[in-house]
């Protein structure tokens, strides 16, 4: 069953923040605009369904998006006695109804005197929201503090990109942005019992990569809070992941849960709902009907692929990666079972902080018997790496990709594992410009050439974490020089890269639904991170529209 944002809030009304401010988060809540409690198809029907087959706007996220300009109840009534008038016109009386909602103008104009680290640090107010900006009946979800966007089309904050945001928010002194992002984030998991992809009524019946403990940690390593004080909201988190769990019979799936043949648990991603995303409703549509599968089963996977963050790759498909093959909620994925085996040890550590030795233990349990059962199902002796399982096949997969690196990050990898690991990353996935997806070449922005922020973090981190450092100094450098190229000559980061350089220097990535984002959250991140920790590298002369450092882009593959 798929809550609406109102039955959330009337389920979930009587869970307060902890703490002497416990009532401010409410109050600030109650100040903003209020969001229509129905997701935009459940709202508009046939409207909502007539607007995106008639492509009225170019990318289908731009209606979900809008602002009614009138009680939207009211809209869809007009709309029914109308519509069927002669020369009724769609496309004018959407424009009519609703406004589209466009990022806030900052006058920003990037400085060509800049460094690639004053240019990151001055994003950071551009690409901030205030929740009093909320327009009334939208789609966008009320949060009691500024939040950080990733820039572009994506104007409401994402889950776990977030996490990758704080990571340069923390070296550019933002700590007002991070303590409002804590709060936002304790805020959602009291309100709806989980953290949804993005704070859109749309995004309700999904979450994304469970990273919030991450971020407790990050929160505490910078005295922005004591992590047990979270320790609520981390044990509610695992309970929306673990749900029906205990009821599970031996190779039969629940949700997010799979048991499997010798009983152990481990997690898959998972939609609530089965019918086209509403931001991608034409698209999805489009893809169903072309599978010869049932329309509902292809939803259901294309959402539950949204929930990986993994939006979209071959790792989801069939052996040739057409989008039409995807089928997620039948593949084990190592990255979420690694990030939750973190939340466990997590959860077990902050219970005993918190004298709660029976729980401490209990998670603890959860977290070795997880270790265990990953190191039987999902890690591949031949190749020396983790790799996904896939149910359907009852076989791990085939092709390597970059979620590999998750175990090494949260320290779930033995010390053998992680130098194979090691050796398997740079035998398959490095490439000149930084770490790749995965290993094919597809249509998919998840795929070959493209490379991404978070996946060369993770394995940055998780390699100097098992002593790898040369290959993590190797990727943080390939990636450093990408982004610094394209900074050069066009002023500004972007969502993806390409990992094989052009004559030119470096290209921003392609593929999936959308035309390549600027901005951008993430990437900003990860960069002012590494930046940081390598005073030395010379991307710190990167200057906007100037070739200072890279007349030819350096590193080459193996």
């Amino acid at each position: 069953m798929h809550d609406t944002a109102a039955e959330h809030q009337r389920r979930m009304g009587d869970r307060r923040t902890d703490g002497p401010d416990a009532d401010a988060p409410a109050a600030r809540v109650a100040a903003v605009a209020p969001a229509d409690p129905l997701s935009p198809a459940d709202r508009y029907q046939e409207l909502f369904a007539d607007v995106q087959r008639a492509r009225v706007f170019a990318d289908s996220k731009t209606f979900v998006d809008c602002a009614p300009l009138a009680r939207p109840d009211a809209i869809l009534a007009e709309y029914r006695g109308r519509r069927d008038a002669p020369g009724f016109d769609l496309a004018a009386f959407v424009h009519a109804h609703f406004r589209v909602e466009r990022p806030p103008d900052s006058h920003y104009v990037s400085d060509p005197d800049q460094s690639l680290v004053d240019h990151i640090d001055g994003l950071w107010s551009v690409l901030t929201r205030e929740p009093s900006e909320h327009p009334p009946f939208s789609t966008l979800l009320p949060l009691p503090r500024p939040y950080v966007v990733p820039g572009g089309r994506f104007g409401e904050m994402y889950y776990w990109d977030s996490y990758f945001t704080m990571l340069g928010l923390v070296e550019s002194g933002r700590r007002d942005l991070l303590v409002g992002m804590a709060d936002n984030f304790a805020w959602l998991v009291d309100t709806y019992g989980h953290i949804p992809n993005g704070n859109r009524s749309y995004y309700l019946s999904r979450s994304h990569p469970p990273v919030f403990g991450l971020m407790v940690e990050l929160f505490e390593a910078h005295n922005l809070c004591q992590a047990v004080s979270y320790l609520p909201r981390l044990r509610r988190e695992h309970a929306f992941w673990m749900d029906g769990a205990e009821e599970l019979r031996r190779d039969d799936a629940f949700r997010h849960v799979v048991r499997l043949p010798d009983g152990a648990l481990l997690n898959r991603y998972w939609d609530a709902r089965d019918i086209p995303r509403e931001e991608a409703w034409l698209e999805d549509e489009t893809t169903a009907r072309r599978s010869g599968r049932p329309a509902a089963e292809v939803y259901r996977e294309l959402r539950s692929a949204a929930a990986s963050g993994w939006d979209f790759s071959s790792r989801w498909c069939d052996e040739d990666g057409d989008l039409a093959t995807t089928r997620t909620t039948t593949i084990l994925p190592i990255d979420l079972n690694a990030f939750l085996f973190k939340l466990e040890m997590q959860i077990a550590q902050l219970s005993r902080v918190a004298g709660d030795e029976r729980g401490g233990e209990e998670f603890a349990r959860r977290a070795r018997d997880r270790r265990a059962a990953i190191g039987r199902w999902l890690w591949d002796e031949r190749l020396g790496a983790f790799l996904d399982y896939d149910r359907l096949h009852d076989r791990r997969r085939a092709q390597a990709n970059a979620a590999m690196v998750v175990p090494l990050f949260v320290g779930l990898a033995a010390a053998g594992q992680a130098r194979r690991v090691a050796r398997a990353l740079h035998a398959n996935l490095l490439e000149p410009g930084g770490l790749a997806t995965t290993c094919r070449v597809s249509h998919e922005q998840w795929d070959q050439p493209n490379g991404w922020a978070p996946l060369q973090w993770m394995a940055i981190a998780g390699l100097r974490r098992y002593r790898e450092r040369e290959l993590a100094h190797d990727i943080a450098v390939r990636w450093l020089d990408t982004v610094g190229s394209l900074y050069e000559r066009e002023c500004k980061l972007v969502e993806k890269y390409v990992l094989e350089p052009t004559p030119e220097g470096a290209v921003g990535g392609g593929g999936g639904e959308y035309p390549l984002q600027d901005g951008f959250g993430w990437t900003n991140g990860v960069t002012r991170k590494l930046l940081h920790q390598a005073p030395g590298n010379r991307n710190h002369h990167a200057r906007a529209g100037r070739n200072l450092v890279h007349q030819r882009h350096p590193g080459g593959k193996g």
